[in-house]
């Protein structure tokens, strides 16, 4: 991986906080496979910098940052206590027309790091699901997450029969143009490659209260991956 300049990717910051538009394919915390990890870029930038949350390492967006421990306890409250509004966009398998429909599904996490949902064992968990976009065979659907479990939205949808493009571990197929397009053609011996090679899910925004008791919001753009699927989809729907 070519190496990240940590301040391209800040897309709002304030005396408190940093948020940052995380690359896909870029851990949050230290990865023993990979040094390059989104605390050690802040902490390199904010020397006391803390994470307040985290994403999966595939999930591109907005990732929130502490600049000091007043502001960590600050903004780790609110999610303690669901005071924040995030936003996720996934362009998931299938067309579906969910209009704010609600999963409420405990999930467990086993010892492999697969999650499942599970009444006995699991931890409350509840997402919102909505429609932004259908194409011919794909959806581009809103997601809000009441609560912050590991692989949470992933697993919901999956559970929805709307698994999220590309994520193989929960029944996500990966997206290839020549679903779409006509007179699609490969050179011989020329594999597909899909359009975008990841789990195809974006933390699009992230609005909490700030320490000045004002309400504050970023958005996240897309990644190149993520903005070409959706006009790819878009043009050949």
């Amino acid at each position: 991986m070519k190496a990240l300049n940590f301040e391209q990717n800040i897309i709002g910051e304030d005396e408190h906080y940093l948020a940052v538009n995380k690359p896909p394919f870029v851990s949050s915390l230290e990865d023993r496979h990979n040094p390059v990890n989104m605390l050690a870029l802040a902490r390199g930038y904010v020397p006391d910098a803390q994470l307040c949350h985290r994403l999966d390492k595939e999930t591109s967006g907005i990732l929130m940052i502490a600049k000091h421990p007043e502001a960590y306890r600050h903004l780790s409250i609110q999610l303690e206590k669901r005071q924040v509004f995030k936003v996720y966009h996934a362009i998931v398998d299938g067309i579906h027309a969910f209009d704010e429909d609600v999963v409420e599904m405990p999930l467990h996490t086993t010892t492999s790091g697969y999650v499942k949902i599970n009444p006995y064992e699991g931890k409350p968990a509840t997402t919102v699901f909505k429609t932004i976009e259908a194409f011919r065979h794909h959806t581009l659907l809103g997601c809000f997450p009441v609560t912050g479990r590991m692989h949470q939205i992933r697993v919901h949808a999956s559970y929805l029969d709307a698994p999220i493009a590309g994520d193989a571990q929960y029944g996500g197929k990966p997206l290839f143009l020549s679903q779409y397009k006509r007179k699609f053609n490969l050179k011989k011996d020329e594999v597909e490659q899909a359009i975008i090679k990841r789990v195809a899910l974006h933390a699009r925004s992230f609005s909490f209260r700030s320490m000045d008791g004002e309400e504050q919001s970023w958005e996240a753009p897309y990644p190149k991956d993520f903005d070409v699927a959706v006009k790819q989809l878009r043009k050949f729907s």
